[in-house]
């Protein structure tokens, strides 16, 4: 039962997920209804009576079969002969619209209202072809009975009331009918896009409840917000300028930092927390987590931190391009803010020291999601993992954790990017002491960084 339940709050999440494609589809649906209810209007009916007289011998056998409960002979004989093949060819010309014997034949029904009165109807889509059917068909009956001759003996039939054309449906009715069948158009499109939802995504495996991030490499989410997607270098200029983010971010923003030990008191104390530094690690496969490392370093500059952002050696140094362009644009090119600085790196140098700084430094590194390998960087005194929601999967997110712990960093938390509007998770694992920091930065040969002010 836990199995099932599970199943189907993941259907319901999948639909909510896809609420825009559901949405077209229940519109099309309904567009569909209202179509096929104007297109397919119900046939409407009308009937013609025609009166006939009985002779002795008939009224006689009629009051013995209604004594005996049965039907009278006489007047079953005249309905029979009524919808014959020679009463209906002699009513075809007159018939509207022009048909065939045999949908002449479809479209009319003979009954009794009385032994002395047969009922002629008629159905067609216009009310006043019906009701020339009808009467079409009471004529030619009328003058078939009355021929020497005919079977069943020579009578002198009248057309009692002649079929009327008002048998239309109120334009409330009309209305009532085209909404029924758009409602109806409109639950088949939802049940038809709810289905082909989960049939595309059911053997989707990547994360995006922050919970389930969290749960499977066992490390909380310290924030989750919105990111932006530069895909040059003066969009990346831009973000790094003017990144303002709303109150609740700002305030996960700030609980992240103050987890991670970087607060602007501690910044404004100067010697309490010198060279705080952390890497934001994320994948090749998922570019929009590169940009939280660097949103993260212009949030913590506009409180006041001293922040370098440092775009190091990538294993994948496609993804970073843009970025490290347009950190190594001119500082005249840019309106850089005030506490943030930014330096990129060089392998072919011999040698290289990030600064020690009071303040705090962002790395950059991008590993691939099915071979992570940790770039030759600097290492700092912690490392986050970033991951957009959805992603990215299971598998790939414990690869780059055991390819981090392998090069002797541990993943002490988690930023998750364009968190999804219908997850109302947390992330934060329950029972998790706070891992002590290392504070100090380690040197390494390999690369230099340029910082540029």
């Amino acid at each position: 039962m836990s199995d099932e339940a599970l199943d189907l709050r993941r259907s319901v999440q999948l639909v909510r997920r896809h609420k825009l494609l559901v949405g077209i589809t229940a519109v099309l649906g309904l567009l569909a209804g209202g179509a096929y209810a104007a297109l397919h209007p119900p046939l409407l009916t009308s009937t013609a009576l025609v009166l006939i007289p009985q002779s002795g011998q008939a009224a006689q056998s009629g009051a013995a079969a209604a004594a005996n409960g049965g039907p009278d002979p006489y007047t079953i004989t005249q309905e029979v002969i009524a919808q014959s093949n020679p009463v209906l060819l002699g009513a075809l010309p007159d018939a509207r619209p022009a048909m065939s014997i045999s949908e002449l034949h479809r479209d009319i029904a003979v009954g009794s209202a009385t032994p002395y009165i047969i009922s002629i109807s008629a159905k067609a889509k216009v009310a006043a072809d019906a009701a020339a059917t009808a009467d079409a068909v009471a004529k030619s009956y009328i003058r078939y009975v009355g021929t020497a001759g005919t079977p069943g003996g020579q009578l002198s039939a009248q057309l009692l009331q002649p079929a009327t054309s008002n048998t239309g449906s109120s334009l409330i009715k009309q209305l009532v009918r085209y909404a029924l069948y758009a409602l109806v158009g409109a639950i088949f499109g939802i049940l038809i896009g709810a289905i082909m939802v989960i049939a595309i995504n059911r053997h989707d495996r990547r994360l995006r409840v922050r919970d389930e991030i969290a749960n499977s490499i066992g490390v909380p989410v310290l924030a989750s917000f919105p990111i932006g997607h530069p895909s040059d270098p003066g969009e990346w200029i831009r973000l790094l300028e003017d990144y303002k983010p709303g109150a609740l971010h700002a305030l996960q923003l700030r609980n992240a930092l103050q987890q991670l030990g970087v607060t602007a008191a501690d910044a404004a104390l100067g010697g309490g927390h010198s060279g705080s530094s952390f890497t934001v690690l994320s994948l090749s496969s998922d570019p929009g987590a590169l940009a939280l490392g660097p949103q993260l370093a212009v949030f913590a500059a506009s409180q006041g931190i001293s922040t370098t952002l440092v775009v190091g050696p990538q294993q994948d140094a496609t993804v970073t391009a843009a970025l490290r362009t347009a950190c190594a644009a001119s500082p005249e090119s840019w309106k850089r803010p005030r506490h943030l600085r930014v330096a990129v790196s060089d392998e072919e140098v011999e040698e290289v020291e990030v600064q020690r700084d009071p303040g705090l430094a962002v790395f950059v590194a991008v590993v691939d999601g099915k071979n992570p390998q940790m770039p030759e960087m600097t290492r700092a005194t912690a490392t986050l993992l970033g991951v957009s929601a959805g992603a990215a999967t299971a598998d790939q997110l414990a690869r780059a954790a055991v390819s981090a712990v392998s090069d002797g960093r541990e993943i002490i938390g988690i930023l998750v990017a364009d968190p999804d509007s219908a997850d109302a998770t947390t992330g934060r694992l329950p029972q998790l002491g706070r891992r002590g920091l290392r504070r100090m930065p380690t040197r390494m040969t390999g690369m230099t960084t340029e910082i540029r002010r």
